[in-house]
């Protein structure tokens, strides 16, 4: 039987998505839950899974096509199921051919464009672009397709991005005035009030969070969280690790409390719907992640199966793929997370109340660790203290059950020993 693959939902903000790689051809043999394409969002790049098993039969929108969720975009069968007519007088069709022809036109000239630029540096050294040099820049790969396109050397770009990372909206900001403009010369500031189109990705983001704070009732329950005990764990853990060059972060021993908590407290491991809340038979604990454009919140899938240390490889792992260094996130990475964490600590942030990520129940977001004085036993003494706070979905549960969720992250981080 012919089955339909079609553009996924990657998330409730999604409205389509472009397909950036196939990973098999027409006719490989598909398996259900085979990683079939990578499909880029307005976030970041997922691998797509296969829902049925057969034949790759046919394959409708060619790499570099962008489409509407739930448009056809393949078929999967057996060898002698028949493929259905493809209507292409429809105006989808139609749109998918000519967006496919001005790819492949543009790709061909960029091909071209390349193969003019080598030849000009093999004749003249006057030219100002260097593959080589411009090679070893930090830079996205979209920030150096615009660049190409755009006829700017890269390495005159100031980048904005984690560590002076090249973005995308460095090169479409980009003026050669502004970057060759010489300094001191003026003792007047001006500042710069133009208009800044959002990126796709900022788009997504504030569709979420509106989403988010319109229809979920928040409220805020916040423990200060003695981690004295938990920091001096931590040290002797990685003195124990570090022939195996790991270490364990606080974020990671977040998680894992975080984790042991909503295995005593499942109800937080649910989220509501109509008039009853949907439970999870796993803890798919979502992490959010600053990228070059914004943020996205990938889960760590099954979380509650992992020990402390598998925790902090998956964090890793996760860290980048999300990033396209090391492969690409999951689908089921990014939309079934049942549960949030944030932390700002190594941003210096004190405290903050995150928003909770649809159709999660919460999230809890933490600040820095930091030296306090405290009165412990009568007594003034220093101790590393930070701050945790759970932002709440009150159709879920009220305020004193969040206070017990809290309790309980905090008393796994206050006697470490918990956490293994």
């Amino acid at each position: 039987m012919i089955t339909e693959v079609t553009m996924p939902s990657m998330g409730a903000d999604m409205t389509e998505g472009t397909i950036v790689k196939w990973l098999f051809k027409e006719g490989d043999d598909v398996n259900k839950g085979d990683k079939i394409a990578e499909v880029e969002t307005d976030k970041t790049v997922v691998e797509m899974e296969a829902y049925s098993s057969g034949k790759l039969r046919k394959i409708l929108i060619p790499e570099g096509t962008m489409v509407s969720v739930g448009t056809v975009i393949a078929y999967i069968g057996d060898e002698n199921d028949e493929i259905p007519q493809i209507n292409a007088d429809s105006h989808e069709a139609q749109e998918t051919v000519e967006s496919s022809t001005e790819i492949q036109i543009e790709n061909d000239n960029l091909e071209q464009e390349q193969k003019i630029e080598k030849v000009e540096v093999k004749q003249t050294e006057t030219i100002n672009i260097n593959h080589d040099d411009n090679a070893r820049v930090k830079a996205s790969p979209i920030a150096r397709k615009l660049a190409l396109e755009k006829s700017i050397n890269i390495k005159d770009v100031s980048g904005t991005g984690p560590g002076g990372r090249i973005t995308k909206i460095d090169i479409e900001n980009y003026s050669p005035q502004k970057a060759f403009a010489p300094s001191n010369t003026s003792k007047t500031i001006s500042i710069d009030s133009s208009d800044t189109d959002l990126s796709s990705m900022r788009q997504a983001i504030a569709r979420v969070t509106v989403k988010s704070k319109s229809t979920i009732p928040h409220y805020y329950v916040t423990h200060d969280i003695n981690m004295t005990a938990a920091m001096s764990f931590r040290s002797q853990m990685n003195e124990i690790l570090a022939e195996t060059k790991e270490k364990i972060s606080v974020n990671d021993m977040l998680l894992k409390a975080v984790t042991n908590s909503l295995i005593k407290y499942p109800k937080w491991n649910s989220s509501f719907e109509g008039n009853k809340l949907i439970g999870s038979t796993s803890i798919n604990l979502g992490v959010a992640m600053a990228l070059e454009d914004g943020l996205v919140v990938p889960a760590i899938m099954s979380i509650e199966n992992m020990s402390l240390s598998e925790i902090s490889q998956s964090v890793k792992d996760l860290s980048n793929r999300a990033r396209g260094i090391d492969g690409n996130l999951t689908q089921d990475e990014l939309t079934k997370g049942t549960f949030g964490t944030s932390n700002l600590g190594m941003f210096g942030t004190k405290s903050f109340s995150a928003i909770i990520v649809p159709p999660n129940a919460g999230i809890v977001a933490v600040g820095k660790v930091e030296e306090k004085p405290i009165v412990l036993n009568g007594e003034i003494v220093i101790a590393s203290i930070m701050s945790a706070s759970m932002s709440a979905d009150h159709r879920v549960g009220d305020g004193a059950e969040a206070a017990m969720f809290m309790s309980e992250v905090q008393s796994n981080l206050e006697n470490p020993l918990k956490l293994i």
